[in-house]
């Protein structure tokens, strides 16, 4: 094979593939590599230099003589490529930052949520009501709740700890109802298509 400018390599004639590749290699990688070092950063040069003796060497047996230009072509197919994928990634990118803006609960949903948790809170007795907002709502920890509430800190406690379990309840009720009436609609929409 004829390697470089018009010269043959000698110490190939009769080797092997791997050798003559082996040296094929050791003559063009640096003039493929500042090919594409000319277009890209030099780790992505490395790469496309990779990707070029990759192709090369599966397609040896369409390898022509002499070698560069068609090594250059491939390099230069490799950086297309990369470029293409590289603004598929940017397209796709955009497209789930637009998916997930799209998917965001919005106001509609705070509005439920809120009347759900209010529908909830008029499910607890006054005193567990009281609890849960002297906590929640008026930012107090428990001992000073408990002052607020006119009972020890244990009682508060405990009058916490059951309407935090009463509201939880009954806001996974409404989540179970919302479940199944999600479930519904999309049944009826299957049946009608």
């Amino acid at each position: 094979m004829r390697i470089g400018a018009g010269r043959t390599l000698p110490a190939v004639e009769g080797s092997s593939a791997a050798d003559v590749f082996a040296a094929m290699f050791g003559e063009l990688s640096p003039r493929v590599y500042a090919y594409a070092r000319r277009q890209c950063d030099p780790a992505t040069a490395q790469d496309v230099v990779a990707d070029t003796f990759l192709v090369a060497w599966r397609r040896w047996a369409d390898v022509p003589d002499p070698p560069l230009p068609w090594l250059l072509v491939i390099a230069r197919n490799t950086l297309a490529n990369r470029v293409r994928s590289a603004a598929r990634q940017h397209r796709l990118a955009g497209a789930v930052a637009d998916l997930a803006a799209v998917a965001a609960p919005g106001p509609e949903h705070d509005a439920i949520e809120r009347e759900n948790v209010l529908t909830a809170l008029g499910t607890l007795s006054g005193l567990e009501r009281e609890a849960v907002l002297l906590v929640a709502w008026d930012g107090l920890d428990n001992r000073q709740a408990a002052a607020v509430a006119g009972c020890s800190v244990r009682a508060f406690e405990v009058r916490l700890s059951r309407a935090r379990a009463r509201l939880t309840r009954a806001l996974d009720s409404y989540d179970s109802d919302r479940d199944a009436d999600v479930a519904r609609r999309t049944a009826l929409k299957g049946r009608t298509s």
